[in-house]
């Protein structure tokens, strides 16, 4: 099984080096100057070593002053003011006589020394390779960090592949699995294979559900279809008393509303990619007036009507009993709000459904709490299919629903279906 590096690990190796080379430049800017500081103590004691040499052996050696090196000794040659408060040791970049130089203060055999070095040329020259090597020092920083920071992005390259591949993924899709690009860390790994249980998983229960729906509403259709044909034969007896008939009719046209809401529900449980190879042409300028027919009965004891407003030629794929369902709720909505007056339907060349009613109408706030009631699914009132069903169709489906209103003035609901 091959070896795989954390996300963790490679991240601190490669910050580790850029820190480690960092650290390494510091200590040689530092080490620069204690560096510095014993070589020039070295070379001055030889020079101070020599001059006690031949004064031994020779007593009538005396020092000379060169344009670059001068030495005061106490006793004996007492150095100026500036030199003589110096306390032991090197003591580099003093200024003396307007030229800066290196000073060695030591102490032999007796003797206070003070060795003066001229180092102006010397120390130009040290800063211009001191500048050249910070100036090496700082390239050098950047290319490392330019490359730490491509190791960095090559490393944290397979976490934004998996969540661009996570962001791809689609619920209306089955079988769909999240991969890995070559170099992803150990815990990628880990992530990877996580998600892609949960997505065999969620096929699973997925597939559960729809076999679990497609034979409930099976089963639910056959009893449905036995009440609505036996109460439409029923229906079709001349004989038959008018308070009998009263009641079979409620019994068809609710045994219709349940067919329909089966059909509903199956259809929510089908992803569109199904539901568009079921789907049929219907003509929305045709179909309108039926739907309208198919209402009437909610009218009586109001005074209400229903006019038809301009209906212009248009079609659509979709589904006949789902398109039946969602106008249908929409007129029965305008129904059962309004006493009295005319509730007006049109339809545009867009495939947009108005239904305009007379009802009272909706303050904003109202309709506020209509619009988070069908986003959060919320329970409905009265007949139909309900305002929260009609909103989770139209997401499924693509349509949009909109609702204006203002009390005293109405409401005006409008659907349009996708073509």
């Amino acid at each position: 099984m091959t070896s795989r590096r954390s996300l963790h690990t490679q991240i601190r190796r490669l910050l580790g080096g850029y820190a480690v080379l960092l650290a390494v430049i510091i200590i040689l800017v530092i080490a620069d100057d204690f560096l510095e500081d014993r070589v020039w103590k070295s070379l001055l004691q030889r020079e101070i070593a020599a001059h006690v040499q031949r004064a031994a052996e020779d007593p009538a050696h005396a020092w000379e002053d060169t344009d670059s090196l001068q030495l005061y000794s106490v006793p004996g040659r007492e150095p100026p003011p500036g030199l003589s408060m110096l306390p032991e040791g090197v003591h580099d970049d003093f200024w003396f006589d307007g030229r800066e130089n290196v000073v060695l203060v030591q102490q032999m055999q007796g003797v206070r020394y003070f060795v003066v070095r001229d180092i102006t040329g010397i120390e130009t020259i040290e800063d211009a390779v001191l500048l050249g090597s910070l100036c090496l020092a700082l390239v050098a920083l950047v290319i490392i960090g330019v490359l730490v920071a491509r190791g960095v992005r090559k490393a944290l390259r397979p976490l934004s592949d998996l969540a661009s591949d996570i962001g791809a993924l689609s619920p209306d899709h089955t079988g769909q699995q999240v991969g890995l690009s070559e170099g992803a860390s150990s815990e990628l790994h880990v992530i990877t294979n996580a998600i892609n249980d949960y997505l065999r998983r969620q096929d699973d229960f997925v597939e559960r559900e729809r076999v679990f729906i497609d034979t409930t509403s099976h089963e639910l259709r056959t009893p449905i279809a036995i009440i609505a044909g036996a109460s439409e034969l029923a229906l079709g007896h001349d004989d038959l008393p008018a308070p009998a008939r009263q009641q079979v009719q409620r019994i068809h046209r609710t045994a219709r509303d349940v067919e329909r809401l089966v059909a509903l529900l199956l259809t929510l449980a089908k992803d569109p990619a199904r539901l568009s190879r079921s789907s049929e042409v219907v003509p929305l300028h045709e179909l309108l007036p039926d739907i309208i027919d198919d209402h009437r009965h909610l009218m009586v004891d109001k005074d209400l009507s229903i006019v038809i407003d301009d209906l212009a030629p248009c079609s659509v794929s979709a589904p006949l009993h789902i398109v039946q369902a969602a106008i249908g709720n929409l007129l029965r909505n305008a129904i059962e709000n309004s006493d009295s007056g005319e509730i007006h339907v049109g339809l545009d060349g867009d495939a947009t459904v108005t239904v305009q009613d007379p009802g009272h109408g909706m303050t904003p706030e109202d309709i506020s709490r209509l619009y988070a009631q069908m986003a959060r699914g919320g329970g409905r009132e009265g007949g139909g299919i309900g305002l929260d069903l009609l909103a989770r169709l139209c997401e499924h489906l693509g349509w949009t629903l909109s609702i204006q209103s203002a009390p005293g003035r109405g409401t005006i609901s409008r659907l349009r279906l996708s073509r």
